[in-house]
């Protein structure tokens, strides 16, 4: 009955407040109390009793009550932060003023003239909020920031104290070390203090403030320059936040040492509450963003190896992670928790699938971009291959489903990034024995004919996905001169998409389609001149298409044959399917389209590969030389892994929008103000890197002809015999240098990010739904 009781009075003080018309005394505490020391409320309730409108209402027509509001609930929570709330009723007045806050903030952000209102220090008032009587007066947003930081760490309300009963139980705040009270044992600290699932639940709320104060950039129109820095997030993670090195190693050790499947008892995510599993969504949701925050251009990651390194602590501390053991924590945390919904139990359903795999994939992007120890690390061993399967599982799960193209994204990126590395093609030759519920054909080889076979989306997935076909590409050619062995199937696969995009209507229906077949004829050449020996199931797939060689050799390129050509388009599209392709993997699950509803946040263009990868060339001695930006053939200037692909065709008001269009990769419909003509067929025909595969057909088939004729064969494993033990050594032409095409981060993958990450934080906090249905600018939310 109290509890209802508490809601009525908390619902009649919201009342009197937007009612007001006059300006109520910040002295009013009798006025100001029913918010937070009067009630009780959860953060559900305070999201259901102060609608928007009434926010909305009281921000326009009392504003002098809003600004009184927000003074007066982060004066409590300074309060709070230096007594230490010893008491159950001041830990209930923090929590109320956190919800309030967390309530009334986006509507703060999302009015221009309201934005500047925590960064203004307030006259007459500002010495109150201070922890220091003799400093100026701080501006709002840094009393509330740091009162947020000191109680992350307040004995007994989200840390366990390590008094005893004493009388003085009440540790003073201002003198405790926060570094002997990390939240969890793992990077930079041993003991792993008991559970305490209230701890957690007040940790989750606080942490749930601090995300919504960060997420003022989601206000912000994105701007193409990327200079603007977030101002919450950069006095957070500077040198004034005294707990940024132990908030940073709590974070990052609560997420790397979670467990899902804690003792492994069948439902047991039935019969109990799992408090943990909401502060481990929390903190990787504000460790990617406070990470975010740094990226943008190639300079900032130079910085964090300088001598004094990133303004941003969150980064310094990430980048300087060295510790072996360290290291692996890290690794081995992240694979648990992408592999989890991979486990497969006999009893269905019966352990628990976490949902928080995006923001889990942004933060080992981040590691991997900040810590090259960390990237180096993981390509050392065969543990980047727990990282693999995963990825592959998210990316073939959501390749039908719209709403999920960021997914897609982020999970080729990391493997874009990986691919630059030789260490992961030559950890790729490693065996795949895994079974993992994916519908691809039922193969026995390693983990890069996994990979290859993957690719298979790019013939089936939908057509969004077409943006990302440079990119997978890219990935395949970066492994291929170290893969020692391919599979039947893997070997088909690859010819399938190369005989798919060298028919001529596809390779005349847009100006970047040609740039496809170079880059799988690229990949042939590199299986062909440094790992011939065993790929002798690749040679036969060749020898067995050899017609597509042929074709592709003498491509017509006079008018009248590509308009021929052109009429023909349209009739099956890319998705020509072989027998191989329509087996699928025993358990395995087709991808599901997006539910009728679903929400989904657009996506900002993505930049062309050329512009996020920089070319490398192996030298003798295996180093890397990198290679000038020059214009060859399949990587001009205006080609485009996702030249304008923003996942939102509503994005037209927008500026870059325009130029984006004029380059959107399209393979269906030509663009009107460009058409193939014979001039420019012949400008990239005559550099199909065709020599060495024609090499190859002109020696061995007649061979192969010859032995089917004189023993009067039918069975292609006696074939398969022959080219394994054959050999072409001084016949083939010289070999040509590796090129590798490595990531390279760009203004403009980095406004991306910042849209995709914000774009999922938005989507996932919908209990309570904080930033539902305010006017955010750096997305739009559609439904599906």
């Amino acid at each position: 009955m109290g509890n209802a009781d508490s809601k009525l009075n908390f619902r009649k003080a919201v009342v009197q407040l937007t009612t007001k018309t006059q300006p109520v005394e910040a002295s009013d505490d009798v006025f100001w109390d029913q918010f937070w020391v009067d009630s009780s409320t959860t953060v559900q309730d305070v999201f259901a009793l102060v609608p928007a409108a009434e926010i909305r209402a009281v921000r326009e027509e009392s504003p002098s009550n809003l600004a009184t509001l927000c003074y007066k609930a982060v004066e409590r929570l300074v309060r709070g932060a230096d007594s230490g709330c010893p008491s159950e009723k001041e830990r209930q007045t923090v929590l109320n003023c956190t919800r309030l806050l967390t309530r009334i903030l986006p509507y703060i952000f999302e009015d221009a003239d309201w934005r500047g209102f925590f960064w203004s220090t307030i006259p007459g008032r500002a010495g109150h909020l201070d922890h220091d009587a003799d400093d100026e007066g701080r501006p709002l947003a840094e009393s509330l920031l740091l009162a947020i930081a000191d109680l992350l760490f307040c004995p007994d309300f989200t840390i366990q104290s390590h008094k005893k009963n004493s009388p003085d139980t009440a540790d003073d705040i201002r003198a405790i070390d926060s570094c002997e009270y990390i939240w969890e044992a793992g990077v930079g600290f041993a003991q792993a203090p008991p559970l305490n699932y209230l701890h957690d639940l007040n940790r989750t709320e606080l942490l749930k403030l601090l995300l919504t104060c960060f997420s003022e950039a989601m206000y912000l129109p994105p701007s193409p320059e990327n200079k603007v820095l977030n101002p919450w997030i950069s006095f957070f993670c500077s040198t004034e936040n005294r707990h940024a090195l132990p908030l940073f190693t709590s974070l990052l050790n609560v997420v790397c040492a979670y467990d899902p499947v804690g003792y492994g008892i069948p439902y047991n995510h039935l019969l109990f509450s799992d408090y943990r599993e909401q502060l481990v969504e929390q903190a990787v949701q504000i460790l990617i963003v406070t990470l975010e925050h740094e990226a943008g251009s190639a300079a900032s990651a130079q910085e964090v190896h300088t001598a004094g390194g990133p303004d941003n602590l969150f980064v310094n501390y990430l980048s300087r992670i060295h510790r072996e053991e360290d290291l692996s924590f890290v690794l081995k945390g992240l694979a648990r928790l992408l592999n989890n919904p991979l486990i497969q139990t006999y009893l269905p359903r019966s352990t628990k699938k976490i949902q928080f795999h995006q923001e889990l994939l942004i933060l080992f992007w981040k590691f991997c971009d900040f810590n090259k120890k960390f990237l180096f690390f993981v390509l050392k061993s065969s543990d980047v291959l727990d990282m693999l399967v995963p990825i592959l599982f998210y990316l073939n799960d959501a390749r039908a489903d719209q709403s999920r193209l960021g997914l897609m994204h982020i999970g080729v990126f990391i493997l874009l990034l990986l691919s630059g590395e030789r260490n992961f093609g030559v950890r790729l030759n490693k065996p795949y024995a895994l079974r993992v519920p994916m519908d691809i054909p039922v193969f026995t080889g390693t983990h890069a004919d996994l990979l290859i076979i993957f690719h298979k989306i790019i013939s089936s997935g939908h057509q969004r996905l077409q943006p990302l076909f440079d990119c997978l590409l890219t990935i395949i050619v970066n492994i291929s001169p170290y893969l020692k062995s391919l599979s039947m199937v893997a070997a088909n696969k690859l010819l399938h998409l190369l005989e798919a995009f060298s028919t001529p209507w596809f390779l005349f229906s847009s100006p970047q389609n040609h740039h496809l077949v170079f880059f799988l004829l690229e990949v042939c050449n590199n299986i062909i001149q440094y790992q011939f020996d065993g790929n002798f199931n690749l040679v036969y797939a060749i020898i067995r298409k050899r017609s597509v060689f042929h074709q592709l050799a003498n491509l017509p390129s006079d008018t009248a044959s590509i308009q021929r050509a052109l009429q023909k388009k349209k009739r099956t599209g890319i998705s020509r399917t072989n027998s191989v392709e329509n087996e699928s993997m025993e358990g395995s699950r087709p991808a599901v389209p997006a539910e009728p509803g679903t929400l989904k946040a657009s996506l900002e263009a993505t930049p062309g590969i050329d512009k996020i990868t920089e070319k490398s060339q192996v030298s003798q001695d295996g180093t890397m030389v990198t290679l000038p930006h020059s214009d060859s053939p399949h990587t001009s200037t205006k080609s485009g892994i996702a030249a304008g692909a923003s996942d939102s065709e509503s994005n037209s008001e927008r500026d870059h929008k325009s130029e984006s269009a004029r380059s959107r990769l399209s393979s269906i419909s030509s663009t009107a103000a460009w058409s193939a003509n014979s001039d420019w067929v012949s400008s990239w025909k005559a550099k199909l890197p065709l020599q060495t595969i024609m090499r190859l057909l002109q020696v061995l088939v007649p061979q192969v002809e010859k032995i089917c004729i004189d023993k009067g064969l039918t069975d292609e494993s006696e074939i398969l015999k022959f080219l394994q033990h054959g050999t072409l050594v001084g016949l083939l032409p010289v070999p040509h240098p590796i090129l590798i095409r490595k990531y390279q981060a760009n203004a403009g993958t980095a406004m991306w990010f910042r849209t995709y990450i914000w774009g999922v934080i938005y989507l996932r906090n919908v209990d309570p739904p904080i930033w539902y249905d305010t006017d955010i600018r750096l997305f739009e939310i559609q439904r599906i």
